[in-house]
């Protein structure tokens, strides 16, 4: 028996109780309300009307997972649904009149809907330790899927019906299966490539910078192979590869273009056209919008004309930044220290002690390759030798500058992609650190052999224990540098602590405390009617100072409280919950949902 795949599989059941155990008691997040909906209207009536922002795979998913076990109703008689898209809160409204006013069971939806999340994460763990395995062997592969199945970060979006678990699948297999393609080069390693690619499309439209990506790992290959001796022979090599590449992103649009023509077959033309011209009425580019609609006008290029609709409405978030809270204040222009912070404060301290040691034991083994060649030649054969790993430092490298570089600070979630090769390259890096020559002495004798395993072995019981000890909250969760998950709500808030998922806590500790009716600020995607029917008085900064009991979201208690950075308009006096300042909370729903009594 091979006791690597027996513990794989171990960590894989028990990340995946760890998951469905979690979300019982947590409600619908503020995203997953537009794109549960939106997925509904794909599988049921071929139209794409709802959340056109986001590429239909995981919300299409999503919904099978939910109609297979529960078939609830889908109405399309809504306001909501018939009324112009431009109307950004569509999707949202025709959401809540879907889940929670047409007579469905809206908690079996919601866990139906998540399912096929888990699995997609689970499925992601598996892809990660086989990969790792063949390649690095199971001390390496099993402490990489340890580190993945234990993060917080995973534990906690792999469960939700959004994109950023699908957005971490799409960029591995997208280069995984292009670094196979450019080892081998054969069809079969073509074809997979190009199926990878255009599945990648389908998952998240931040899946394009595979093509930039492409681009340096074939610069990387050829210039690094030691096979292609002459600048002319690598010139040429270049070339061919540059030529099989641009086939394996045809090869991607076609499965694209079949998607897109499914999930818009029942979506009437003049509609289409009337909410894509709508969506891209204040795109900057308006050469850009003109193609998208010029394509959705013909019945062949519809599909690609709705996907480029997307990706446009895609690029013009993130070029726009969002207004987030952040260290105390609120500003819409983004800050470089966000990512690296919150990578610092919301993964496990283990992760940082292991990338420690791993980046020495990178640094030992390749300035250790022979030693008479410059460094840059040890580098380069380094890279050769290593094409996987230098796979990962690219795809973590362009991303993390991308995400620096742009004003979108919407959590955490936003750099998940990178985890995956995060993780491959510090278990691999924290396994070179721990066989280092140096070490292979008398003292330590035959232990040495197995100090890897030894120290693998304690790594993974520490992260298994730790994300037992953060069980169920996971969303929230800051490690002690971040000031642990109690107080984390002062660093970042939204996706990062706070996305609505604590609404049925919220009802259990009302009924825990003999509390009959709260008056209550929400940030998420539940319902206070459904949840707490007759029990909850929906409230806001304006209305004063409540009597009796209060609960308010912590990202909308932080956002009012907090200072507003130069050139944004700050609340109004009365809208800035100026009664609460001074004030301290009775207690918490869960970790987000703060209480007071007046």
């Amino acid at each position: 028996m091979n006791w690597y795949h027996f513990f794989a599989v171990v960590i894989i059941l028990f990340m995946g109780g760890l998951m469905v155990g979690s979300i019982s008691d947590e409600t619908l997040t503020f995203d997953e309300l537009a794109h549960i909906a939106a997925g509904f209207g794909y599988l049921k009536e071929r139209d794409y009307r709802l959340n056109a922002e986001h590429p239909p795979l995981i919300k299409y998913l999503a919904a099978v997972g939910a109609d297979l076990a529960v078939h609830p109703s889908f109405p399309t008689n809504t306001a909501p649904w018939q009324q112009e898209t431009k109307n950004q809160w569509a999707q949202w409204d025709h959401g809540t009149i879907f889940l929670y006013q047409s007579g469905n069971d809206a908690d079996a939806v919601v866990f139906w809907s998540r399912a096929p999340m888990i699995l997609l994460t689970l499925f992601l763990g598996i892809l990660i330790y086989c990969w790792t395995y063949r390649r690095f062997g199971g001390t390496v592969a099993l402490l990489a899927i340890a580190l993945y199945a234990f993060s917080p970060t995973v534990l906690a979006h792999g469960r939700y019906v959004t994109t950023d678990i699908g957005a971490s699948l799409g960029f591995f297999i997208g280069i995984t299966t292009f670094v196979s393609f450019l080892k081998k080069r054969t069809w079969p390693s073509f074809l997979a490539a190009g199926i990878a690619f255009g599945i990648a499309q389908l998952l998240k439209f931040s899946l394009v910078l595979l093509i930039p990506m492409y681009g340096i790992l074939l610069v990387l290959w050829v210039g690094t192979h030691p096979d292609y001796k002459t600048a002319r022979e690598r010139i040429r090599m270049f070339f061919i590869y540059a030529t099989h590449t641009i086939g394996i992103g045809i090869v991607g649009i076609a499965v694209v273009w079949s998607a897109y023509a499914h999930v818009t077959a029942g979506y009437p033309l003049e509609r289409n056209l009337q909410d894509a011209s709508a969506l891209l009425d204040t795109y900057r580019f308006r050469s850009h919008a003109a193609v998208a609609e010029f394509l959705i006008r013909h019945k062949v290029t519809r599909p690609l004309g709705q996907y480029l609709t997307g990706a446009l409405l895609a690029n013009q978030r993130a070029a726009g930044g969002n207004t987030t809270y952040f260290l105390g204040a609120v500003s819409s222009s983004g800050s470089l220290a966000y990512f690296p912070l919150l990578y610092a404060v919301k993964e496990q301290v283990l992760l940082h002690v292991l990338s420690i040691a791993a980046l020495i034991g990178f640094v030992f083994r390749v300035l250790k390759r022979n030693v008479s060649a410059s460094l840059f030649t040890r580098v380069r054969m380094w890279i050769a030798s290593h094409m996987e790993l230098a796979a990962a430092f690219v795809v973590i490298s362009v991303y993390w500058t991308i995400s620096l570089a742009s004003p979108l600070n919407i959590g955490l979630r936003h750099v998940l992609p990178t985890f995956p090769f995060i993780y491959i390259i510090t278990a691999y890096g924290a396994q070179r650190f721990a066989a280092v020559d140096s070490w292979n002495n008398q003292r330590l004798g035959k232990i040495y052999a197995y100090l890897p395993r030894i120290l693998s072995g304690i790594v993974i019981s520490i992260a298994a224990g730790a994300a037992l000890f953060m069980y169920p909250y996971y969303l929230s969760y800051y490690n002690a540098f971040g000031g642990g998950t109690k107080n984390g709500y002062r660093i970042a808030v939204d996706s990062n602590y706070d996305w609505g998922q604590d609404l049925k806590r919220l009802r259990a500790y009302m009924d825990a405390h003999n509390i009959q009716t709260i008056a209550l600020d929400y940030f998420g995607g539940g319902s206070r009617d459904y949840y707490l029917p007759g029990r909850v008085d929906g409230w806001w900064s304006a209305r004063g100072m409540p009597q009796g009991y209060f609960a308010i979201s912590s990202t909308l208690r932080e956002g009012a409280l907090a200072s507003w950075a130069e050139g944004l308009t700050p609340p109004k006096p009365e809208e800035s919950y100026i009664w609460l300042r001074g004030k301290e909370p009775i207690g918490r729903a869960g970790t987000s949902l703060f209480i007071y009594k007046f």
